[in-house]
């Protein structure tokens, strides 16, 4: 009969517990999202300041604004070692001048493009640049100007210097509606070989990215 009042001394076994790991790993799985969230941030945010603006000036002539501006920055050592290995290198510089318009998007009034492709001839032992309003292609047709040098810091000067470049017509300009301009430069990732385009869209050393904004009511007459 004593067996019959026995305490079940199981009965505490039988309390389901909660899983620890099951409810830390979403925890964790959000900090992993936001760590490398942050790690891709920092390397846009290092990309778009590798490139800074040391001089701008826009003008009205006759016919036409001009700009002249000069772009400073650096080849990654990644980016020379390509260029030694007689892969061209493809900028395009964009200036794009906006209508503002607050009941609606802003409208674009003109878009003028450079593309500059800076490369080296290992016969030579020289580097060229090439400047076109047009896209170059692999033959380099479309080409208007080009012009060699004897060295890397020669050519990359060459690159970076915007010498009264016309952007836009004087029709363009308008005093009574607020029009800005943007202009961008860019490394065209796009040009490279398909096998490399992949392995070097998100790489800080193959990125070069700028952009910057100028008001243009001063030129409006």
């Amino acid at each position: 009969m004593t067996d019959f009042f026995m305490p079940c001394w199981n009965a505490e076994q039988k309390v389901p517990k909660t899983n620890s790991c099951s409810r830390a790993w979403p925890l964790q799985w959000w900090l992993i999202c936001l760590i490398t969230a942050c790690v891709c941030w920092l390397n846009v945010a290092r990309a778009e300041s590798s490139v800074q603006l040391g001089e701008l000036q826009i003008e009205r002539g006759e016919d036409g604004i001009y700009l002249n501006a000069n772009l400073d920055f650096e080849l990654s050592t990644s980016l020379e070692d390509a260029l030694d290995h007689g892969l061209p290198l493809t900028f395009v510089l964009q200036a794009q001048v906006m209508r503002e318009r607050w009941y609606w998007y802003d409208k674009q009034l003109t878009l003028t493009q450079r593309f500059i492709r800076l490369s080296y001839q290992p016969l030579s032992r020289r580097w060229r640049v090439q400047v076109s309003s047009q896209a170059l292609g692999a033959s380099g047709l479309g080409m208007t100007l080009g012009n060699s040098y004897d060295s890397l810091s020669d050519a990359l000067q060459a690159v970076k210097k915007i010498n009264r470049w016309r952007i836009a017509g004087l029709d363009t300009l308008d005093k009574a509606s607020k029009q800005r301009l943007d202009l961008r430069f860019r490394l065209d990732l796009s040009q490279l070989p398909q096998a490399l385009q992949f392995g070097n869209q998100a790489s800080s050393d193959w990125n070069i990215n700028f952009s910057h904004t100028v008001r243009l009511e001063d030129l409006a007459k």
